[in-house]
């Protein structure tokens, strides 16, 4: 019989799923009969050793609540107090070990972060020290603006490596841009760089309307004083600013016209699948980065199936939901790691995040050329201290911003001042690490929306604000919205703020082993739909304040999961489902976050790889 061509990837530093730890390299046959069930097999072998693995028994320490009890109706906790004082890894773990890639309340978040979760990032060769090589003054009395921002553009002209900030205190009276992809921006040392920004971004580039209408400010949710984005890109949209024609942000452009179809999926995959059976693979080659565009049909079957096909989705008014509606077609970048040219198959980086139904128009298109391989490391950004502006109207003193980012990083950054931290705009396969807010307090410390997906914010900290809070603002905390999914925010220390979502449906996003004193708001507005799609959870969480709102999910999210978190009641800000009947949701180990394992659902996920 004649051997099927087939053609594989040969990036090293991403793994095939199943094939060996981070940073090797593996292959996967197109096949999806016999190699699909040996490849089940061997998880399920390997998730029994990770069970083998864990400690017999876990004893609980002194004063440990005795008691578990249910939340709502469709809600169940399977973790009674077991009759002797020790505690067994949560059902749900044990489930989830057996189907990681589909488990209807668990999503498989093992892959988040930067090329697939590697923990190390490049150490490129420094190309510019801004000090020695462009003049700029470590001591704060001169814009360095210029000087760096030619640094980067030159690095990235002559094909990247690092733009080094000796230490001390540069001024900056403009934006720094990140344009080139293989660009890092290097400082000494979070504690011995510091970038002082001294104008807003309405100062900069001017006031950004809200493309919904009304007198909001977009600055509330975009933009950075730090900014990594494709060059092309960053100037049509401050172009469109510019002109008051308020873009859309994402990743295919700012009408999102900016792609072709490269070929229809001519066979349903399913929620986990790796492959799929196209219809012309002749524009598509190993290593490519392409969309999957998945459209919504008349009866809005996609959103529903965003909800896990949740009986009560069918009965929500979807038609009305405008904001909402526009982030269809959903937009999941993903990069091509084989093609079986005889058989019509494509083997993708990562597991389908939902299912490819013939109604939804399922095809693999073009996209703008993304930001790759940059980061930022190593500095403060400090912004002039001006009092936080009331709610979304504020002036953009915005701290670190990736938009249309693919494996990129921020690592040892912390910013102070600022209206908003951390935004991940049409991120993908980002990783933000030791990252901290601080200051006067700000409006979203950390934000995540405009499809974004598969990012991880890991070691992240939130400080307690340095003043009190001006009347009429916000404190949202640790956002995602706008059908971003599989997102992580793992160990994390929040002094404020809450799990933000601001409607728009985003599902299948993970907040794990993280101390929070919950004060904040989630926000919304009401033509953006939902609050939760499926597959939300929230795994080992402590609530210095015992305050449920946005945290306890059992009540609230369909087909999610709470597992670990401190003893809770309702006070502040309290939500009602969003879908009629049984939510499907479940509720785990409640009132025992200390004594959970695996105490970070992310980490263990990454473990069962190995």
């Amino acid at each position: 019989m004649e051997r099927a061509k087939f053609t594989e990837s040969t990036e090293s530093t991403e793994s095939t799923e199943g094939a060996g730890s981070a940073g090797s390299t593996g292959s996967e046959a197109a096949t999806e009969g016999t190699e699909f069930n040996r490849r089940r097999l061997l998880r399920g072998a390997i998730g029994a050793a990770a069970a083998a693995a864990l400690p017999a028994t876990l004893a609980l320490p002194a004063g440990t609540a005795t008691a578990v009890t249910a939340a709502t109706t469709g809600t169940t906790d399977t973790t009674a107090t077991p009759p002797h004082p020790h505690l067994q890894p949560p059902s749900l773990w044990v489930e989830f070990k057996r189907n990681p890639h589909a488990h209807p309340h668990i999503p498989y978040i093992g892959r988040a972060g930067y090329r697939g979760g590697v923990t190390a990032f490049p150490r490129r060769r420094v190309v510019a020290d801004i000090v020695k090589d462009y003049g700029a003054l470590p001591d704060g009395s001169a814009d360095a603006a210029p000087a760096i921002n030619r640094a980067l553009q030159d690095a990235g002209r002559r094909g990247g490596g690092t733009v080094f900030v000796p230490p001390g205190t540069y001024r900056i009276d403009d934006i720094i841009r990140i344009g080139h992809s293989n660009v890092v921006l290097r400082g000494a040392g979070s504690g011995r760089t510091t970038l002082h920004a001294t104008r807003s971004l309405t100062d900069l580039i001017g006031p950004y309307g809200s493309r919904y209408g009304g007198d909001k400010s977009s600055w509330s949710w975009a933009g950075g004083l730090i900014w990594l984005c494709p060059s092309a890109r960053w100037e049509s949209l401050t172009d469109a600013i510019k002109a008051k024609a308020w873009p859309f942000e994402g990743w295919t452009g700012n009408r999102r016209d900016e792609w072709h179809t490269l070929t229809p999926l001519t066979v349903m995959a399913h929620q986990g699948d790796r492959t799929v059976t196209v219809q012309d693979t002749r524009h598509l080659h190993p290593g490519d980065r392409v969309l999957l565009q998945l459209a919504d049909d008349a009866d809005h079957t996609l959103l529903q199936h965003m909800v896990g096909d949740l009986p009560g989705a069918s009965a929500y008014t979807w038609s009305d939901k405008t904001k909402l509606t526009s982030y269809v077609p959903y937009e999941w970048p993903c990069r091509i790691t084989a093609v079986d040219p005889r058989r019509h198959r494509v083997t993708l980086d990562r597991p389908l995040p939902l299912d490819t139904r013939p109604s939804w128009n399922p095809q693999l298109t073009t996209h703008i050329t993304p930001l790759t391989e940059s980061g930022v490391e190593s500095l403060t950004l400090e912004m002039t201290e001006t009092p936080q502006s009331p709610h979304l109207t504020d002036k953009g003193y915005n701290g670190v911003a990736l938009q249309c980012a693919w494996d990129c990083w921020v690592d040892d950054v912390h910013v102070r001042h600022v209206d908003n931290g951390f935004l991940l705009v049409a991120a993908k396969a980002c990783t933000l690490r030791r990252t901290r807010v601080s200051g006067r307090g700000s409006h979203h410390p950390y934000a995540c929306r405009e499809g974004s997906h598969d990012n991880l914010v890991e070691d992240f900290t939130i400080d307690q604000r340095t003043v009190p809070a001006p009347a009429g603002t916000q404190l949202h905390g640790i956002n995602v919205e706008g059908l971003s999914s599989y997102n992580v925010w793992s160990r994390g220390q929040m002094a404020m703020g809450t799990f933000d979502t601001h409607r728009g449906l985003p599902f299948a996003n993970v907040r794990t082993d993280i101390t929070v004193t919950n004060d904040g708001a989630h926000g919304g507005d009401a033509s953006a739909g939902p609050l939760y799609g499926a597959r939300f959870t929230h795994w080992n969480i402590t609530v210095t304040n015992h305050r449920a709102g946005c945290i306890k999910l059992d009540e609230i999210a369909p087909y999610s999961a709470t597992v670990g978190i401190s003893e809770v009641s309702e006070f502040g800000q309290t939500d009602e489902p969003d879908f009629t009947g049984p939510l499907h949701t479940r509720l785990e180990s409640y009132g025992r976050p200390e004594s959970l394992t695996p105490r970070n659902l992310y980490e263990a996920q990454r473990a069962l790889r190995r």
